[in-house]
């Protein structure tokens, strides 16, 4: 079970949608059905040849005037004008978008409306993935300076 579904599990039921028949929640039929059935949707999925474009004009209509939708995977899982139209029309309670159609660019209609939560698209800029990173070039210039064996060595042919 995903992080997410586990976190929604408190006490209400948890509504999800997920290519695999064999995941342990509610399963609707398809992201339409799961739209209709639930206050918030979080897309949190890979931009596939089956998710891009998963969410268009008929699954923002059922996710209704009081939903909210958050977009957390890539841009290209939602059609980029429906949330922007239907936030300025407000025809959705809100969203919350850090992937946009053209990233990292987001339209400059979402910047004067208080029902939208904006944010980059920057989930691998953390501290702890900065310091991961730097581990390995550190390691490698301590034991090229100190005539040691590299910890990394690429072999060119």
């Amino acid at each position: 079970m995903s992080d997410i579904a586990s976190r929604g599990k408190t006490g209400r039921h948890c509504w999800a949608w997920e290519h695999r028949r064999d995941f342990q929640m509610l399963f609707n039929a398809n992201v339409g059905d799961l739209a209709a059935n639930s206050d918030i949707l979080v897309l949190c999925c890979a931009p596939t040849e089956g998710t891009c474009l998963i969410v268009g004009k008929d699954v923002m209509s059922a996710l209704g005037k009081g939903g909210v939708i958050m977009n957390v995977g890539r841009g290209a899982l939602v059609d980029g004008k429906e949330p922007v139209q239907r936030s300025v029309r407000g025809e959705i309670g809100s969203a919350g978008l850090n992937a946009f159609e053209k990233e990292p660019k987001a339209p400059d209609e979402l910047f004067t409306l208080d029902n939208v939560a904006l944010s980059p698209h920057r989930a691998v800029m953390t501290l702890e993935s900065f310091e991961a990173a730097q581990e390995p070039i550190i390691g490698n210039l301590r034991a090229f300076f100190s005539s040691e064996p590299l910890r990394s060595l690429v072999q060119c042919e």
